[in-house]
């Protein structure tokens, strides 16, 4: 089922349902959701991260003042 089908589908379901406090939980949890940043980052973002996490676990970090050292 494609995302357009889906959001039909829900869609329908809602205005089925007549319980007020119920809709009230729905629209806040949808007015709520926030996306993961994760998602709105570029494939070379990603690979950064990934790659910054790989190196901090396998013991390749320096100390904090030494980053600033590098960058300022």
């Amino acid at each position: 089922m494609d995302i357009q089908t889906s959001k039909i589908e829900l869609v329908k379901l809602i205005l089925s349902i007549e319980n007020s406090e119920f809709i009230e939980k729905v629209t806040d949890f949808i007015k709520n959701e926030k996306s993961d940043f994760w998602n709105n980052l570029s494939s070379t973002e990603k690979k950064d991260i990934q790659k910054g996490i790989h190196d901090l676990d396998n013991g390749k970090r320096i100390e904090f003042t030494e980053f600033l050292k590098k960058i300022s």
